[in-house]
């Protein structure tokens, strides 16, 4: 008898590469409340773009500049190839600040972001900052005062226990590639971009994204969030309010140095965007909500820990560089809720899905962190009735 086996494998095409499909959450019958979008990620607010550059070389003891080497860049482009000459009103906010995000200062004044949002490792933020700047030379033109100025915002996490973070292997190159690369539709999550080399509640961490569409007044509006998640200890792991970190409470990451690490420390880098129009002082108060989702995985916001956000609104087209009088459009606060609402509910899936997505990687030393086992955690989850 002959026997057909029929094999299929998802893939998705990508800014004309191609994505294979990994398991989200969701895919794993993870509840969680609200309606995400068409992707469940960032980029279904209309025009944002994401790029990834993934470097990864090497196996084995570390040799300063010349690895292992994890690491890597992300980009998030808020109005696309048009991010530079169109600025979006913003907001930032720090949790706890042992952590870099550039540009801040000038953010807070202005209530503007001018150009994309750079993610990478704590020791590339210098290199990044300056290659964004040579980008704009090249893709974009001088602010209506004529001038060529830039403060970009580039955010970083630590990935020193897995990466050469010393040997600075990010390259001007690689910011290139992420900004040029980036595009809509869906995001690739885990072990990619400025999440290569992260570790989120002593499992493999990294990038991840959710988002939710929600309706004010009869309007249909969408909020996506992004996070690089490089943060917290396993003990206060929580996924759908299930102690997972204490029920999967092996699989520690292996460390073959003397140094020593503190669990716990760690950053979080968070993106909220959303196509609700809003001005900078509500956007600070959207960035505030973060934590809210944050500590329904579970964090106590560390001494170690870096967790800083910003959200945008892509909406306000073209008010930004006006050197006249403009008119701006904005959601009375008593409309709020609903957005605070999905800034929470959006963040939480962020960095479950950064979870899920991410895999097993050994870096400098032999030194391994390893990834969230599926079934142990769908089988912890069925004990719970979750």
């Amino acid at each position: 008898m002959k026997r057909t086996i029929i094999l299929i494998i998802a893939i998705a095409i990508h800014n004309g590469g191609i994505i294979m499909a990994k398991d989200r959450a969701r895919d794993l019958n993870i509840p969680f409340t609200g309606t995400p979008g068409k992707y469940n990620a960032i980029t279904d607010v209309s025009g944002i773009q994401i790029g990834h550059t993934t470097i990864i070389s090497g196996k084995g003891k570390l040799v300063v500049g010349k690895g292992p080497v994890r690491t890597g860049v992300t980009a998030v482009l808020p109005r696309g190839s048009k991010s530079m000459v169109d600025p979006v009103f913003a907001g930032w906010y720090s949790l706890n600040g042992n952590g870099e995000m550039t540009g801040t200062t000038w953010l807070e004044e202005s209530g503007l972001l001018e150009g994309p949002i750079m993610i990478t490792n704590t020791h590339s933020v210098g290199i990044v900052r300056d290659a964004v700047i040579k980008w704009r030379v090249e893709q974009g033109e001088p602010d209506p005062s004529g001038y060529w100025w830039s403060l970009p915002v580039v955010a970083e996490t630590y990935d020193g226990f897995l990466n050469d973070i010393n040997g600075f292997h990010v390259r001007e190159e690689h910011v290139f590639d992420a900004l040029r690369n980036a595009g809509s539709g869906i995001v690739e999550e885990g072990n990619v971009g400025g999440g290569t080399g992260m570790t989120c509640h002593g499992f493999k961490g990294g990038i991840g994204t959710s988002s939710r569409v929600f309706k004010i007044k009869g309007k249909r509006y969408t909020l996506g969030v992004l996070v690089q998640a490089n943060y917290g200890s396993r003990k206060d792991l929580r996924i759908a309010g299930v102690p997972v970190g204490k029920e999967i409470n092996d699989l520690v990451r292996e460390r073959n140095t003397e140094k020593e690490y503190n669990e716990g420390d760690g950053s979080i880098i968070v993106v909220v965007a959303t196509n609700v129009p809003l001005l900078s002082h509500q956007l600070k108060r959207l960035a505030r909500r973060v934590p809210l989702g944050i500590a329904r995985v579970g964090t106590i916001a560390h001494d170690g820990s870096g967790d800083i956000f910003i959200a945008f609104s892509t909406e306000n087209v073209g008010a930004g560089f006006k050197n006249r009088e403009t008119s701006v459009k904005m959601l009375p606060n008593g409309l709020l809720n609903p957005v605070f609402e999905a800034t929470v509910q959006a963040t939480e899936e962020a960095i479950v899905n950064a979870l899920i997505a991410a895999e097993k990687m050994t870096g400098i030393n032999g030194n391994t962190v390893y990834a969230i086992p599926h079934d142990r955690l769908k089988e912890t989850l069925k004990k719970y009735n979750r």
